[in-house]
């Protein structure tokens, strides 16, 4: 295949990857599952399919991939936690703050100073994030967005790290963080009533939700310029409270939606100067 037949199937797998992304918000409102048994159950499925895609089981894990492999778990289980406090629209919304987070732990870990349109995009960010906490909330929907935040820095923990890894397959960082969110959700899991909606969700979250999609953008991320990446996968937090909508008629606060536009709007805004300095500076990683 020629490299703008590459680039087109690049795009369309980007794509449907923010769209098997954003599916995670409705599904895990509905099942009855507590967090921990999501995250074990949804695990157990996505290291199978991993080690499908991977064809091998590596044992010599870095500190990089297992600091990577906690981001990862980190991110999931927090996200879960946070759909299940507050509305799906703020759980996604901040957990999309994590390239700001990147800067700022890229500074601290690799001495990457910000630039003025790294602090720009940083006040403009934490601006919409006071708008988050500005709507009428219970003190449950208080910690959601609390959590949501530290789902983002657990993501950015994990982009850090999986850009850290030159010489290895960043795939196995997933692949790890799959293992030790099985281990961690099992003895939760086994608590839990099967039933066939519920063996349905998961097994939909652990196939496609996770373990195809993080395949499809492993694939896709090698023919897609950083800016198109992440212009594309912000239909993950578009689509993600829409289909939570139209699924249980859930909607967001007017603050909310405010600090959700100015959210997407400076992280879209940094993508594309980042772009025009260095095209393949960073590729922003949404998913829940």
């Amino acid at each position: 295949m020629n490299h703008s037949g590459l680039h087109r199937q690049a795009v369309f797998l980007l794509a449907l990857t923010a769209l098997l992304w954003s599916s995670s918000g409705f599904l895990v409102k509905i099942i009855s599952w507590q967090p921990l048994s999501i995250l074990g159950g949804r695990s157990i499925i996505s290291t199978v399919v991993f080690l499908v895609y991977l064809r091998h089981f590596d044992l010599h894990w870095t500190r990089l991939q297992i600091a990577g492999a906690v981001g990862y778990v980190g991110a999931q289980l927090l996200f879960i936690m946070a759909t299940k406090l507050t509305t799906a629209a703020n759980a996604i919304f901040l957990q999309y703050t994590s390239p700001i987070y990147v800067v700022l732990f890229g500074y601290w870990l690799l001495g990457e100073r910000p630039q003025r349109a790294d602090w720009i995009s940083m006040a403009v960010i934490f601006a919409g994030l006071f708008l988050f906490f500005g709507d009428d909330l219970s003190s449950g929907g208080f910690y959601g967005n609390v959590l949501a935040i530290l789902s983002g820095m657990a993501m950015a923990l994990m982009i850090l790290c999986m850009r850290g890894q030159k010489d290895a397959v960043p795939a196995n960082t997933i692949l790890l963080g799959n293992i030790v969110g099985a281990l961690i959700g099992l003895p939760f899991l086994l608590r839990e009533e099967f039933t066939p909606p519920s063996l349905g969700i998961i097994s939909y979250l652990g196939v496609f939700q996770i373990g195809l999609s993080f395949i499809f953008y492993s694939i896709a991320i090698k023919h897609v310029p950083a800016v198109q990446s992440t212009l594309i996968l912000t239909l993950e937090p578009i689509l993600n409270p829409l289909w939570v909508f139209l699924a249980i008629g859930e909607t967001p606060g007017q603050l909310a939606l405010v600090g959700s536009i100015l959210v997407i709007g400076a992280v879209t805004s940094r993508a594309l100067i980042s772009a025009r300095a260095t095209p393949d500076d960073m590729s922003p990683v949404g998913q829940g």
